[in-house]
């Protein structure tokens, strides 16, 4: 969707302050070939963006809440929104993506208390490109979630994202039309929409991934599961 047609990125001191706060609490970006990586023996990084817990002024109109968003689960007026800028090739975000987005789905989504929106934020070069353009391509016939499933599955990144493999993930995804699949997937609408969510992430000042909005507050890393619960509680509670 051509960025005219949402709603205006807002520009002021509240997403000075979102640039701060993810700047400065960002966890260091885990490279792909990093040995510590998570699916080793890593650690998981536990770093809160926002240590107050509050949100930040304006940045709630980052949720584009649009009922159509294939990249988005959840009720489209959910009283809560989480923005997630995740890239497939971030170890951080596969751990993210299988130990804890399960649970939030279960707990929050499946009740209608919150609504996660994935944005491609992808940081490791032309790789993880290829991959968030695939995973827009396979959201064009449905199919991003199941897509998303098999490119974070335990042992996935560390085969690539050749050309070939992403066909193979749109396979496992169950992509219907792997030929429009691989059209959509070098498409100029599927890189602009890939720049215009790394243009927001960038905006907010996000380094690393995965970085999360939570109803306008900031927050960076794999962070453990009752970090997010206790972040959704307090959006909800406040959005009541």
């Amino acid at each position: 969707m051509p960025s005219s047609s949402r709603k205006p990125l807002i520009i002021g001191a509240g997403v000075a302050v979102a640039a701060l706060l993810l700047g400065l609490a960002s966890y260091t970006a885990t490279r792909p070939d990093d040995p510590a990586s998570p699916g080793t023996s890593g650690p998981v990084a536990d770093v809160s963006a926002a240590p107050g817990g509050g949100a930040v002024p304006g940045l709630e109109q980052y949720a584009r809440r649009d009922a159509k968003d294939p990249l988005a689960v959840g009720r489209a007026d959910a009283p809560v929104v989480m923005i997630e800028y995740a890239d497939f090739q971030c170890g951080f975000c596969g751990k993210f993506a299988r130990d804890t987005e399960p649970a939030l789905i279960r707990k929050y989504v499946d009740q209608g208390v919150l609504r996660i929106e994935w944005r491609n934020f992808p940081i490791f070069g032309e790789p993880s490109e290829n991959a968030a353009r695939a995973a827009w391509a396979a959201g064009r016939q449905g199919k991003f979630w199941q897509f998303h499933q098999a490119a974070f599955a335990e042992g996935a990144k560390e085969k690539g994202f050749s050309e070939d493999r992403l066909k193979t993930l749109a396979r496992e995804a169950g992509v219907p039309d792997l030929d429009r699949f691989a059209r959509d997937l070098d498409s100029e609408a599927a890189k602009a929409s890939v720049a215009e969510d790394q243009a927001e992430a960038y905006g907010l000042g996000a380094a690393s991934t995965p970085s999360f909005l939570i109803n306008g507050r900031p927050l960076a890393g794999a962070q453990p599961l009752a970090e997010f619960t206790r972040a959704i509680e307090a959006a909800h509670k406040a959005a009541k």
